[in-house]
């Protein structure tokens, strides 16, 4: 039990290392190549794989994006599909849904949105 102490955050270094080297293997490959950049050492893919996750997501096991449900999908979720058709009808009259809902902006006349207002 002990040894198994010692041994994980050695793994976890090692992993991390492994990291950096797959990023590093991976630009050297094809950034050169496709976008004709220079290539970069270790511990300048090390860097790179740090802000990357900074960036995209926090560093940690479970705290990505794909791990933890975002608040405003699970509200959606919880919707029945009135209230969905309201939320959509409501974000149109302030120009959004164009392209993210299923008909066009375009469809919906003003005189729809006139009597809802009163």
């Amino acid at each position: 039990m002990r040894r198994l102490r010692y041994l994980a955050p050695i793994g976890f270094l090692l992993v991390i290392a492994g990291f950096g080297a797959v990023v590093m293997s991976l630009w050297n490959w094809l950034m050169p190549a496709l976008f004709g950049l220079a290539a970069i050492g270790y511990w300048q893919a090390m860097g790179l794989f740090v802000l990357t996750r900074l960036l995209i997501g926090n560093i940690g096991p479970g705290h990505g994006r794909m791990m933890a449900m975002d608040p405003v999908r699970r509200k959606w979720m919880k919707m029945t599909p009135e209230e969905r058709e309201e939320f959509i009808n409501r974000r149109r009259r302030f120009g959004y849904g164009a392209s993210c809902f299923r008909e066009p902006f375009g469809n919906i006349s003003h005189e729809e949105h006139s009597g809802e207002n009163e």
